[in-house]
């Protein structure tokens, strides 16, 4: 089975288009929590554009009432960034190597060249009891590296894999993903996967059952405007198994 952890920031991109707490970011992630969702994600970016840090200590307090169930807080370790996850303290933090101007989040560390800012980084975290995950390119060789650095998991940049999944090179490059995520497991990292994920693409990626957590949240905030947010949090916890 591969745990779901739903990502909260279109929530908070509609509720800030407005300047009004509507919708309510806890609200939802309650709900999405009660159909049975494993986790919460969100990425706090600078600008505050949509998930916010206020929304960090928040969702926190909201996730002892789920014993079991995970927060995950994602983005690029800047000094505010850090400050806030060292303080609210979630049972994950995934570090991106996002700029600040980014759109949205486009590659994985390279952890040869970065590896001098991610140990001190990774080892703070873990000092708090976080797990703390690596956002990666499905490059298999690169695997060990993220293990050496301190990592307990990486994410795995999943947009290659969505990209080719409605044409021919699917079964290649589902490969491809497969194979660094065995990789991954061979040195000892669990395996987390996220980025254009949705309900079509994801079962063939986890379907070997090596990948530990799926992070969605564009896709699915995008189909729950077809089918309702509750039918389609419990479609993917189906396709997961």
């Amino acid at each position: 089975m591969t745990h779901l952890s739903v990502n909260l920031n279109k929530i908070g991109l509609l509720r800030n288009s407005r300047g009004r707490d509507y919708p309510n970011m806890l609200t939802m992630a309650q709900r999405t929590l009660e159909l049975g969702a494993f986790g919460i994600t969100i990425h706090p970016r600078p600008d505050q554009r949509h998930a916010t840090y206020r929304d960090a200590y928040e969702l926190k307090e909201l996730l002892k009432q789920y014993p079991g169930r995970e927060l995950n807080i994602e983005g690029f370790p800047d000094a505010k960034f850090l400050e806030v996850v060292l303080e609210v303290m979630p049972d994950q933090c995934t570090l991106v190597p996002d700029d600040p101007n980014q759109l949205t989040s486009d590659h994985g560390w390279n952890v040869a060249r970065d590896q001098d800012a991610l140990r001190p980084v990774i080892a703070k975290l873990k000092e708090k009891g976080i797990r703390v995950v690596l956002f990666m390119d499905p490059e298999p060789e690169n695997m060990a590296m993220a293990k050496m650095v301190g990592a307990d998991r990486v994410e795995l940049y999943t947009e290659s894999y969505a990209q080719a999944y409605q044409t021919e090179r699917k079964e290649a490059v589902n490969q491809q993903y497969q194979e660094a995520a065995q990789a991954a497991l061979d040195a000892g990292l669990g395996v987390n996967a996220g980025h254009d994920l949705d309900l079509e693409n994801v079962g063939l990626l986890c379907s070997e059952q090596r990948i530990t957590e799926v992070s969605i949240g564009h896709a699915l905030t995008i189909e729950a405007l077809e089918y309702g947010w509750d039918n389609v949090v419990k479609r993917y916890l189906e396709q997961l198994g």
